[in-house]
């Protein structure tokens, strides 16, 4: 197992408008890539979070879909983030991971965020999925995902946590602490990629992405300013944590039983 290198674009997003985020994404991508082998972007990176899915949505073989497995093949890299995708009568936020030869993966947002109407709008996912990549095995998450610990859960099936997020400047120190958490109970490198600037709704993001290694030590702080950043997720680091502090042996056994409401 070999180190995984990633690049988090935390960028603003313009509003509800597809056209400008993916120009906006394409113009950083020839840099951001290079020697990453993952390029996360934010949640609903095409839209901001829309709960106007009906105007906005997008199908499988829609242009952002289609736009992220050309970028993908260009660059030579896997590139990931979330969408609001229409299929089968239904809208869902799905977190896509395109693979540079042209395979496509997916992830459904289980926890819908009812404060701001998500579950009226939205089918939540029943699956968890973890996504095997350059012999490291990524479970993606999305934003309110992570508030729930039962879920990202690790069984011993994942190395990595990868959440994307439009969380509000104004719960902040939640999105701060709750990346550690999940960090330190399931001895995983964590990665939370957020947005920048106010959407449509009025709502400030202030960014802090954040990579956290296994320890629930800081490995990368982005900030409050948009920008590309880069990390490489150590294998040594993973492998010394589970070594050296083995509470996995000692977790609790369970199940999750039946799909969300």
């Amino acid at each position: 197992m070999q180190d995984l290198s990633v690049t988090i674009l935390q960028q603003d997003l313009a509003w509800q408008d597809a056209p400008a985020n993916r120009a906006q994404f394409a113009c950083l991508l020839p840099a951001a890539a290079g020697s990453a082998l993952v390029v996360l972007l934010p949640e609903m990176f095409a839209t901001g979070f829309t709960m106007e899915p009906a105007g906005c949505a997008e199908g499988m073989d829609g242009p952002t879909v289609g736009w992220l497995r050309e970028q993908a093949a260009l660059h030579g890299c896997a590139i990931a983030g979330s969408l609001a995708i229409a299929e089968g009568g239904a809208f869902r936020n799905r977190f896509l991971f395109a693979r540079p030869d042209a395979g496509l993966e997916h992830y459904d947002k289980r926890h819908l965020f009812r404060m701001a109407g998500e579950h009226h709008g939205y089918v939540p996912g029943s699956e968890r999925r973890v996504i095997e990549w350059q012999g490291w095995r990524l479970c993606p998450q999305v934003c309110y995902d992570l508030r729930f610990p039962v879920w990202s859960r690790n069984r011993g099936d994942y190395d990595a946590l990868l959440y994307v997020a439009n969380w509000p400047a104004r719960r902040r120190e939640h999105w701060r602490a709750l990346l550690v958490a999940r960090a330190i109970e399931n001895q995983a490198w964590v990665i939370g990629v957020n947005r920048t600037g106010v959407d449509g709704e009025g709502i400030e993001y202030a960014g802090d992405s954040l990579v956290i290694d296994p320890w629930g030590r800081l490995a990368l702080d982005a900030g409050s300013a948009a920008g590309v950043h880069r990390v490489t997720l150590a294998a040594q680091t993973l492998a010394q944590c589970r070594e050296k502090f083995p509470a996995h042996l000692d977790a609790d056994a369970f199940r999750l039983d039946g799909a969300p409401d």
